[in-house]
């Protein structure tokens, strides 16, 4: 088999572009494969169009894996620092937004820019929309079968991501080839997602939607301080994504156990308050929609004035105040995710190179892998430091 190229990246989204940069810049012959028309499309549509390309504060603690330390190495050779580095070289503009979240004061479509130049300016062969058809394993690296035709490479690295938001493209290509391989596959499941409520929570609760409140969600061992949104289907909002990665781990699906006075001593608060005239609900209308305090008062039997509860309620209100138990029913799928959780299992990679152990010249990175970061610029942290990994190997 004669060599085309020494690498083929599959998959041009930021992990992807990322490898086929490092390793073009190194001197590689490098071509891109994507089967879909637009380029950087999840990086377009992230951040509400103004992408948050990175998190200050981004450390192997912000992500879920079944092997949680596989990680770090990657992390630690190719920081937030290095990234913002690569923004400031191409005079991007950016702002911190909340807790470390970096974002584009313009669009999102710069950050696209600036991947397509580093590619550039390391000889990338552009080769898309193409296909892929098959790959299959030469004694000298791998062959590819695609819509324009065969070829040989050396080396390939797999960036063609997990199953969110199938209608931009999303397929399980990676995870096909994984198993072609013999390598394990973690079982993928939306994260950083929406959860659905069933019918009588919805009943009491869906006209709500579109209101929100600042919640401690507890769910996995790890709390969420951030806002839940109402939706006419269930809760959303920073904290609940944040939560339903964890709640997606857990077999049993734990209930997630809400505070609903973050911060605030709810027996204290309701004992200060022990002889009000008002109700509970014109108390909490002061911190909640007013709407949400009078149902949620209704639904737990406070509508009396305080003054007027008996002890025994006061102290049963203190404690659903600060767990409220929400039992989800489910999420809303892939086309409503951040990401996907699991993936190609990272104890069959090096954490060093993405490399596959058994699998020489053979690379999973980005969202394909086990591991799936936390709301706020995180997995696109994972994805330069994994692509710079595999980049800087193949």
């Amino acid at each position: 088999m004669s060599l085309a190229f020494d690498v083929a990246v599959i998959g041009a989204g930021a992990a992807g572009m990322m490898a086929a940069a490092t390793a073009g810049q190194r001197g590689r012959s490098v071509v891109l494969i994507d089967h879909y028309k637009d380029l950087g499309e999840k990086i377009r549509i992230s951040g509400g169009g103004r992408c948050n390309f990175t998190n200050l504060h981004a450390t192997h603690r912000d992500f879920l894996s079944r092997n949680p330390d596989f990680c770090r190495s990657a992390l630690a050779r190719f920081t937030p620092r290095d990234f913002i580095a690569l923004v400031e070289k191409h005079g991007i503009a950016y702002h911190e937004k909340t807790l470390g979240q970096l974002f584009c004061d313009d669009s999102a479509k710069l950050i696209i820019a600036l991947l397509q130049k580093e590619c550039d300016d390391g000889g990338v062969t552009w080769m898309r929309p193409c296909s892929v058809a098959s790959v299959t394993k030469a004694d000298s690296g791998f062959s590819i079968e695609t819509d324009r035709g065969t070829f040989g490479v050396a080396s390939l690295i797999v960036a063609s991501g997990g199953l969110t938001v199938p209608k931009i493209g999303a397929t399980p290509f990676a995870y096909k080839l994984a198993e072609q391989f013999g390598i394990d596959v973690v079982p993928p499941k939306p994260a950083l997602v929406p959860l659905a409520m069933d019918e009588p929570w919805l009943q009491r609760y869906g006209e709500l939607a579109g209101s929100s409140i600042e919640v401690e969600i507890t769910c996995g061992g790890r709390k969420f301080r951030e806002a839940m949104l109402f939706t006419h289907r269930g809760i959303s909002g920073p904290a609940v994504l944040q939560a339903s990665s964890y709640w997606q781990m857990e077999e049993a699906r734990d209930p997630l156990h809400v505070n609903l006075l973050p911060g605030t001593d709810a027996r204290a608060l309701l004992a200060t308050n022990r002889q009000s005239p008002t109700n509970l609900a014109g108390l909490l209308a002061h911190r909640w929609p007013a709407r949400f305090a009078l149902a949620w008062c209704a639904e737990h039997d406070a509508t009396l004035p305080i003054a007027q509860l008996p002890e025994r309620k006061v102290q049963e209100l203190a404690t659903l105040l600060g767990d409220w138990t929400l039992r989800p029913s489910g999420t809303l799928g892939y086309n409503k995710a951040e990401v996907t959780l699991g993936g190609i299992d990272t104890r069959a990679l090096s954490s060093k190179t993405m490399e596959a152990r058994t699998v020489p010249g053979l690379y999973f990175i980005g969202e394909a892998v086990d591991v799936t970061g936390h709301l706020g610029g995180f997995n696109f942290q994972w994805a330069w430091a994994s692509g710079h990994a595999a980049g800087e190997a193949a």
